[in-house]
Formats: C-alpha cells, sequence, structure tokens
C-alpha cells in the first residue's frame, strides 16, 4: 500500500463531510437517472421465444413466473463452452441471495445463456447456484438481443454491440435486459445494458470501491486479469 496523508480526526471529518456532499450529490443524480431509465418507452415483442429449462421447454412468458417484470442476464457460455465466462460468474456470485427479494417486489430473474442446460446445470452445481439458469441454444434470444453474434459477424471484424459498433472479441458478451407483461399477456422490452452498464450490479466492485486500494486493477494486462472462478483462488 502506498504511503498516504494522516491527518487529526477534525481534518479527517471537514473531509469526509466534503466528500459527503458529493456523495449526496451523486445519489440525487442517480435517483434522477433511474427515474428517466423507468420513462423508456416500451417495444411489444413479435417473437415468442422459447428455451429449455429443468423441466422442459419455457417460453419467456413463462420465466415472469406470474409475476409482471423480469429481470434476464446475458450470462456468457457459448455452446463449446466447458465453463462459463470468469467475470459473468463474478456477478452471478451475487446472484442466489437477491432473488427471493425481487421475487418479492413483483420481479423474477433468469440467466440465459447459448450453452447447453446440461453444461449450464454442472456448472451452476459446481458452484452452489441455484437461481433460474435456461438454455437458449435453439432460440434467437441472445442474438436479437445484442449479446451473441454469427460466424459471419465474427469474420467481418465489427459487431453491433451496447448500441454501436465495436471490434469483435469473440461470438458471445454480457448483458442485462428487463421485460415487463401485461395483463393481457403481451411482453414488452423495457430497458438493456451492456458493457459498464454492468458495473452497478457486482456487490464486490462496490466494497472495493470503498477501501484504499480500491479495485488495485493498474498495471494488470486488462482489468479483470486477477479473477478466479471462486472455488480456484489459493487457500
Amino acid at each position: 500500500m502506498n504511503p498516504h496523508q494522516i491527518a487529526s480526526k477534525s481534518a479527517w471529518t471537514e473531509a469526509r463531510k466534503r466528500l459527503l456532499a458529493k456523495e449526496k450529490e451523486l445519489t440525487h443524480l442517480r435517483d434522477q437517472l433511474s427515474e428517466e431509465r423507468r420513462k423508456l418507452p416500451w417495444v411489444r415483442l413479435e417473437k415468442e421465444y422459447s428455451f429449455e429449462g429443468e423441466n422442459g421447454k419455457v417460453t419467456l412468458g413463462d420465466l415472469f413466473a406470474g409475476r409482471s417484470q423480469l429481470v434476464v442476464y446475458h450470462f456468457m457460455f457459448g455452446p463449446d463452452s466447458e465453463a462459463g465466462c470468469k467475470s459473468c460468474s463474478f456477478w452471478a456470485d451475487n446472484f442466489n441471495g437477491i432473488v427471493v427479494h425481487l421475487n418479492h417486489r413483483d420481479v423474477s430473474f433468469a440467466a440465459i445463456s447459448r450453452g447447453p442446460l446440461a453444461k449450464l446445470g454442472a456448472f451452476a452445481k459446481r458452484l452452489g447456484w441455484s437461481f433460474p439458469w435456461v438454455s437458449s441454444l435453439e432460440s434467437d434470444f441472445n442474438f436479437d438481443f445484442g449479446v451473441s453474434f454469427t460466424p459471419e459477424e465474427i469474420a467481418s471484424g465489427r459487431v453491433t454491440y451496447n448500441f454501436g459498433e465495436h471490434k469483435a472479441y469473440g461470438s458471445e458478451m454480457p448483458g442485462i435486459s428487463v421485460f415487463a407483461k401485461g395483463p393481457d399477456g403481451a411482453i414488452f422490452h423495457t430497458y438493456s445494458c451492456y458493457s459498464r452498464g454492468l458495473d452497478m450490479m457486482n456487490t464486490a466492485y462496490h466494497y472495493l470501491d470503498l477501501v484504499p486500494k480500491g479495485r488495485d486493477e493498474t498495471g494488470l494486462s486488462f482489468s479483470m486479469e486477477w479473477l478466479r472462478y471462486r472455488d480456484q483462488y489459493d487457500k
């Protein structure tokens, strides 16, 4: 840890209060942004998507499980993958405990990947996950929501991701999409986020942002080079 300024308790308190004012400003701005997010127009889905779940075929509508809102995490686990993406796994370690809370606010949650269901189930069992996770292997879902890319798109070197054109890094990328269901069963796409838009969903990163070293990723060949599956860290 680098040397740091040392202050008296009173000087620290004054500095902390100045920072608190900025934190409150950020909180209020986030509240405003969240309100704008909720006011976005919706897009009615005309295509019916189906997936493979542990009890057989399920539709996107089934994933609502009787609720009016659905959050989907687009988990990077391709058809030929033997394990899930390490970064997505880092995010998924936050999911188990929150699902019941979301359910009690009229929200269902599911992860969706193109990997075969048997592989998804085995990986979930390995890491102790119990949240709903279905396979979209036979569906256009991941492609339609901008997180999976065709061989032709990859060969071109450019893909459309996060509402813009980017260099193609692979066939799968992460994201979150939100849906609402009307009383008549109609399903609407209300929101999606990708890339750094997922940041606020990772509890561990937010705790790291509180500590003196922060995320401590400066100097690594890429920001998450340090990351391991949670059962592979040295004890």
